[in-house]
């Protein structure tokens, strides 16, 4: 594939590659000069999406009012021992 470097020195980053690679709008091309060539790669931007919730669906329990973490985890071992048919811990 060959393109013609424009005006203000631009150039066009085939539409076959930019999908192979997943590049997008908004990534930022880091170049660096090697030997005779230039290397160019492709780094995407921090996520601005939440991620609130997206363990909701695997949460299978809480913590009471007055309980510790540490009594939450040790009952979810406990719990899981129970189930795999190990008893208590």
């Amino acid at each position: 594939m060959e393109y013609v470097v424009g005006a203000k020195g631009q150039v066009v980053i085939a539409k076959g590659i930019r999908e192979q690679l997943g590049v997008e709008p908004g990534w930022v091309a880091v170049q660096r000069l090697v030997a005779d060539h230039v290397e160019i790669r492709f780094v995407p931007p921090p996520h601005r999406r939440s991620l609130k919730g997206v363990l909701a669906p695997y949460v299978t329990c809480s913590v009471s009012p007055g309980e510790t973490w540490e009594d939450a985890r040790d009952e979810a071992w406990a719990a899981a021992a129970r189930e795999r048919g190990g008893g208590e811990p």
